[in-house]
Formats: C-alpha cells, structure tokens, sequence
C-alpha cells in the first residue's frame, strides 16, 4: 500500500473521527494527520511537520477554505505533486469541475454511513 500517510484537512471533529476510524479499519499502518482548517495544514506542509503521500480536503472551513488551499498548494513547487481528493458534502457538478480545475484528483461525496465510507475510501487508500 503506497499511501502511508494521510493528510485530512477537515473543520468537523465527528468527520474526522470517522475518517481515522475507517482508515484504521482499512489498514492499521496508515498514519492520519488531521489540520482543522487550510492556513494550518499549509502551515504544517510547508514546516514538513506533515509530509503526507496523499490529501483528502473538505471544502468548507474557517481562516482559508478548500478552495483557496488548493490553489496555494498546486502553485507550491515542493507540494504540488501530493493527491489532493476533495472530501466534502457538496454534490455540486460545478464545484466537481471547480476543483478538478484547480488541481484536484477527484470530489468524494462525503458518505451517509461508515460502511459507505469504507468502500469509498478502501480503492484510493489501498491502490
């Protein structure tokens, strides 16, 4: 499995419980580092306290918001290269194109179930 670090940048403490919870189910190796908000995960990227192998974003948060991170981080030459997945509740086909324009891998609907959530997650985290 490639991805052994994962970088979640979420605002919503239930989210990122479940997140960790689902990827811990999927495999115990993998190392979840959670940012609450974009000015920080970039704080804590550029400082290398994080040096994740793959990002799942949610796109509404305080300070600086998905959007604007992911502009930053895709113009950033040392970052640009990490997977950004776009994980939020939009279910916007805009806000898919928007991201997809920005740089991001692709836009996860955030699921209603931890099931759900498992099987989203287990063909990205384990290809």
């Amino acid at each position: 499995m490639p991805f052994k670090q994962i970088f979640l940048i979420d605002d919503d403490i239930d989210d990122q419980e479940l997140f960790i919870s689902a990827l811990k189910n999927i495999d115990q190796n993998v190392d979840c580092r959670v940012s609450g908000n974009g000015q920080d995960a970039l704080r804590k990227l550029n400082n290398r306290e994080v040096i994740p192998n793959l990002i799942f974003l949610d796109l509404n948060m305080p300070l600086m918001n998905g959007h604007e991170f992911l502009q930053r981080i895709k113009k950033d030459e040392s970052l640009k290269h990490i997977p950004v997945f776009v994980f939020t509740t939009s279910r916007n086909p805009r806000t898919i194109e928007d991201v997809k324009k920005l740089g991001a891998q692709d836009l996860i609907t955030k699921p209603n179930s931890f099931n759900e959530l498992l099987l989203l997650l287990r063909p990205i985290v384990c290809e």
